[in-house]
């Protein structure tokens, strides 16, 4: 959110510099992001001089270009060549001396320097009004009331608006300070804890009176909860055209575009007192009457953007006795805002329900500044007196006169809250005990009445604008705000205490397993949980109905919890693809949510990405790409970290992979693991191949927990390694072999290892060659020849009759 301190000091008369104000406001948890500079003509006219020609005579060289002698006020005057074809000896002009920036209309930064101009010396430049960012003529050179002193600065001459801008990052609580007059309290209050009194002035309305009662728009207000408060007053005879530079400057530097005298006004009040209002050309409105209501589901709506909209059987409308005009705190329609050719308006200043408004601009996408003052909360109390203000400025600014009385529906008055502090809790919660006149004093400044003191505490009234203070908590908040965080002492001593914790308590296992993976190159990602409901389509794994919805969606593509990781996780591959980062390792610890039929669950997982080459590309080694059994080497050592052996693999029943392998143990499956599917890449963008892993879990975490480890000494005597080369046939693989040799030595037998896979030209067809070798080892004695050639010649002979095996 923009706030102008120009704008600011119209409401609190402060001399502080804007950094100074700026560390105030982010003290009182109004924090400054930034701060921006704001002219309103670019580079704020400085180098620019008020000149009178002495001279003006034809160039010898150019017959459209002249020759002037330029008296600046300087010891000698300055020769100038000047293509305009109105100068003339005796004008007064702004004169650009040698060493000044100007701006062209795309805002690019050009400087005068000293030159020839076709073989004639030239020392500056005397300047149009586009020139100077002063306007958009170019017809000729600026000139200037004759009574004006030579060598005066131009930007003393210029309505010239310079400005310090605060970027504040408004947390949605604090919807009393999104104007610049909730600001003013703000200040006000930080102020007066520094002993410094301050008034805080708002813009009087005791002038405001009806005029003529000659336009009279009736309003019936049929949804009193979705609107409980609406008022409207109509201005005849008024003049829509630009409007005066004073209040196009205030809008500017908060970064809107000026539209019309009228609509700037309704902004300009928004911003000011944080009221959103909208005007209505009151010829449009059908049978002069307002009818604030919902519609029927499906009724077409074309809103100022000129997009048809379906509406929804909640969502409020403003409408006349034919049709619906408006978003009722959202967006305005087409048909009925005001034109050039406007001459009477009806003027709407209301109260609408956050909740109401918030549902309504999440369905049709829209974030407006009304609806995001609506959404949060605005002062229900505010309503009449914005609107009187809103008609004093139009009928000053654009003329015209009220016509009618202020129609103000309020049924049902919003009540201030009623609130209790305990002085006791306040020193609780604040960690030392603050002066009660301080707190009654802050208390006050904040506009938050005290009814009575007791020794106790205080009975408070919180005004209805305040709808983020209704607990002590929030009172003593407040108070702490205010009082200043910085000026609460901390204690020389510290008491702590050591629980008792499980070394398998989630955040220390997944600790051990994120530093794991960071030290093989893995970096960690954390992907929304939000999703679009779309992905399930890519699996027949997932299933819509299992998809938890939201109720107030924030966007299309934020609908639904996600059922897996991979989808949130491919976003951020292609991400980083798209952005020329092609080899990537990535994890993320996260959950997935799904809706069933008589309850919603919630499952931890742990997923692996990789893609592109192992390693980095280096002049003095070959570029290994990312394969399976990378991955699976990967995965393994997660397991192994965790204690988890005597694994069972089997071949993945994933749909998105279109290879991969499935770890259990025991009747838990653990992880999922492979080759993700083209068509799932292909809808991310993805042209290159991406290795994913899905851990439950849950099911690793209890696994882990119940795993017993077991401690043996190092083996004393030495591994033996023997090789086998076997023809086999195309469907035995490898798990074959190694199922076969695990049941022939089961003692001496330790390990068993694919090394190289052979198919192609001198085999017969149908045939594969496989290179396994298999690691024999006794823990009380060293092996002997003849015990290992026994073992050897029992495996062959088992491979030859079971699988058909050859040794080659």
């Amino acid at each position: 959110m923009k706030i102008s301190y120009n704008w600011l000091k119209q409401f609190i008369k402060i001399n502080w510099d804007a950094e100074k104000t700026g560390e105030l406001l982010t003290d009182l948890g109004l924090e400054i992001e930034g701060i921006e500079r704001y002219e309103s003509v670019k580079g704020g006219l400085e180098g620019i001089v008020v000149g009178e020609v002495l001279t003006c005579e034809q160039h010898p060289n150019a017959d459209r270009l002249k020759i002037t002698t330029v008296n600046i006020g300087d010891d000698a005057p300055l020769q100038i060549v000047c293509g305009a074809p109105n100068v003339a000896a005796g004008q007064k002009v702004p004169v650009a001396t040698i060493g000044t920036t100007l701006y062209t209309a795309e805002g690019e930064a050009w400087k005068i320097k000293k030159g020839k101009i076709r073989g004639e010396e030239s020392h500056g430049m005397i300047c149009a009004e586009d020139e100077l960012g002063l306007g958009e003529s170019h017809d000729g050179i600026m000139v200037l009331d004759p009574k004006i002193k030579v060598g005066t600065a131009a930007a003393d001459i210029f309505n010239i608006e310079n400005d310090d801008v605060f970027e504040i990052g408004l947390t949605p609580n604090r919807a009393d300070a999104m104007s610049h007059y909730g600001v003013a309290r703000d200040v006000k209050a930080g102020l007066l804890q520094q002993e410094i009194a301050v008034e805080l002035i708002t813009p009087s309305v005791s002038s405001f009176h009806v005029d003529a009662r000659s336009l009279k728009i009736d309003v019936e207000v049929k949804d009193k909860e979705k609107c409980p408060r609406y008022c409207g007053v109509t201005i005849s005879g008024v003049k829509v055209e630009p409007s005066p530079d004073w209040i196009q400057h205030r809008l500017k530097s908060i970064g809107l575009s000026p539209i019309n005298n009228i609509v700037d006004i309704t902004n300009y009040v928004l911003h000011e007192l944080g009221q959103p209002l909208h005007a209505f050309d009151a010829h449009k409105i059908s049978g002069n009457k307002i009818e604030v209501k919902t519609c029927k589901a499906g009724t077409k709506f074309t809103t100022l953007d000129e997009v048809v909209r379906e509406l929804h059987e909640d969502d409020l409308m403003i409408c006349d006795a034919e049709k619906p005009m408006c978003i009722a705190g959202v967006f305005g329609g087409i048909d009925s805002g005001v034109t050039e050719s406007t001459t009477n308006i009806f003027l709407e200043s209301a109260y609408f329900d956050p909740v109401s408004v918030r549902k309504t601009a999440k369905r049709h996408g829209l974030n407006t500044d009304a609806s995001f003052r609506f959404e949060r909360g605005i002062d229900p109390n505010i309503t009449e007196y914005a609107l009187k203000r809103a008609a004093l400025m139009i009928t000053e600014i654009a003329g015209g006169e009220i016509s009618s009385d202020i129609s103000d529906a309020y049924p049902n008055k919003i009540e201030d809250f009623q609130v209790r502090l305990s002085f006791d809790n306040a020193k609780k919660l604040i960690g030392e005990e603050i002066p009660r006149e301080t707190i009654k004093s802050i208390l006050t400044s904040l506009d938050i009445k005290v009814n009575n003191v007791t020794e106790a505490g205080l009975g408070l009234t919180v005004p209805a604008y305040r709808n983020d203070v209704q607990r002590e908590a929030d009172i003593i908040e407040e108070i702490l705000r205010v009082y200043g965080y910085n000026n609460v002492g901390t204690t020389e001593k510290l008491n702590a205490s050591i629980s008792n914790s499980s070394r398998f308590e989630d955040y220390k296992v997944q600790n051990v397993i994120g530093n794991q993976l960071a030290s093989q190159g893995f970096f960690e990602i954390m992907a929304n949980s939000l999703t679009s409901p779309k992905y399930v389509e890519l699996s027949d794994d997932l299933n819509a109905d299992h998809s938890v919805h939201m109720l107030n969606p924030l966007s299309n593509d934020l609908e639904v919890m996600r059922q897996s990781l991979l989808f949130s996780g491919l976003e951020a591959v292609s991400h980083n693809i798209n952005r020329k980062r092609n080899d990537l390792k990535l994890f993320e610890f996260g959950k997935t949510y799904h809706q069933y039929s008589e309850e919603r669950e919630e499952n931890k997982h742990l997923s692996l990405f990789v893609t592109g080459n192992k390693t980095e590309e280096r002049w003095n080694s070959v570029a290994s790409p990312s394969d399976f059994f990378y991955l699976k080497g990967t995965v393994e050592a997660i397991l192994q970290r965790l204690g988890l052996n005597r694994i069972k693999s089997a071949p993945t029943k994933s749909d998105i992979l279109s290879e991969g392998m499935s770890l259990s143990l025991g009747k838990k499956k653990l992880v999922d693991f492979g080759l993700v599917k083209k068509s799932v890449l292909k809808h991310f963008g993805i042209s290159q191949n991406v290795l994913f892993a899905d851990f439950n879990w849950d099911n690793v975490l209890d696994m882990a927990q119940h795993n017993k480890i077991k401690f043996t000494a190092i083996p004393k005597y030495p591994e033996v390694r023997r090789d086998f080369a076997l023809l086999l046939d195309n469907s035995v693989n490898f798990e074959d072999i190694h199922t076969i040799a695990k049941q022939t030595e089961k003692q001496l037998l330790k390990n068993v290892n694919l090394f190289d896979v052979y198919e192609g030209k001198n085999l017969p067809a149908g045939k594969k060659s496989y290179a396994v070798s298999f690691t024999l080892q006794d823990e009380n004695k060293t092996l002997t020849d003849k015990q290992i050639d026994k073992i050897m010649n029992k495996l062959q002979s088992n491979f030859e009759s079971k699988l058909g095996a050859e040794l080659r």
